[in-house]
């Protein structure tokens, strides 16, 4: 478990920092005692998450699919908070569809997003935590990433590329002080669960209530991951006390792959 200043002295950024488990990461981390930079496309919204973090921090912008303007935002990040030390690629989208319905742009979108956004993160820091051999990299996968779910061919392929980046990454940087894993989230309450519950609910006439049931059911503890369930797991991989975690896929589903 981390302390209060456990991560005193680090600086983190975070993707996709403004809403749902990314700001569930930036707080958790922030009241750790590290320095949080938020990566959102939203600067309104990122500022005002900023404003009630207890540390310091900074709002960056960019688009994860963008390689150059995701170099540009960390570099100015670290302009402001110093060389960061903890990598958060949280960003990520889901859109689902039957696979003969899910067109060429849907899978261009997916990958996009759930992948490239992860790669062009670690591109932008993994090489200088390992010149300085000390840093964390974290992907939020999924348990798509784990298994396979119908009607989100894309986004499971996507996640499932995610696992096997950290996995092939974390054998480049084991010698090198730098430790990569994936979080695997099963269904967390977030606007992305709300999103599915309200397609659920306009696809099959069921009941927002009946619709949130079916989601859980496949969550041995009968109900959603929250967020910051995903955020402590985040912030433990983070402390010292997970040095020796590393190439791993934690699924933080209450038991689902049990």
């Amino acid at each position: 478990m981390t302390t209060a200043a456990s991560l005193a002295g680090a600086h983190a950024i975070v993707t996709g920092a403004n809403r749902g488990i990314g700001a569930a990461i930036v707080a958790a981390l922030s009241a750790a005692g590290a320095s949080v930079s938020l990566l959102v496309r939203d600067r309104d919204a990122g500022e005002r998450l900023a404003a009630q973090l207890p540390g310091p921090a900074a709002v960056v912008t960019a688009s994860v699919t963008d390689a150059d303007a995701m170099a540009a935002a960390v570099a100015a990040a670290e302009a402001r908070l110093g060389p960061v030390s903890l990598a958060i690629a949280n960003a990520g989208a889901a859109e689902s569809a039957p696979f003969r319905r899910t067109d060429a742009a849907t899978w261009r979108r997916m990958l996009d997003v759930n992948l490239m956004g992860v790669v062009h993160l670690a591109q932008a820091t993994v090489p200088a935590m390992v010149e300085r051999r000390a840093g964390r990299f974290v992907a939020i996968a999924s348990t798509a990433g784990l298994t396979g779910y119908p009607y989100v061919t894309a986004y499971t392929a996507a996640k499932h590329a995610v696992v096997g980046f950290v996995r092939a990454l974390a054998h480049e940087t084991a010698a090198h002080g730098v430790t990569v894993n994936a979080v695997c989230p099963g269904f967390t309450d977030t606007d992305l669960t709300a999103a599915s519950v309200a397609r659920l609910v306009a696809t099959t006439g069921r009941t927002e209530e009946q619709a949130r049931a079916a989601l859980a059911s496949g969550n041995p503890q009968g109900r959603l991951v929250t967020p910051d369930e995903v955020a402590a797991t985040v912030a433990w991989l983070c402390s010292a006390g997970a040095s020796a975690i590393h190439g791993q896929a934690i699924a933080v589903d209450g038991g689902e792959r049990a």
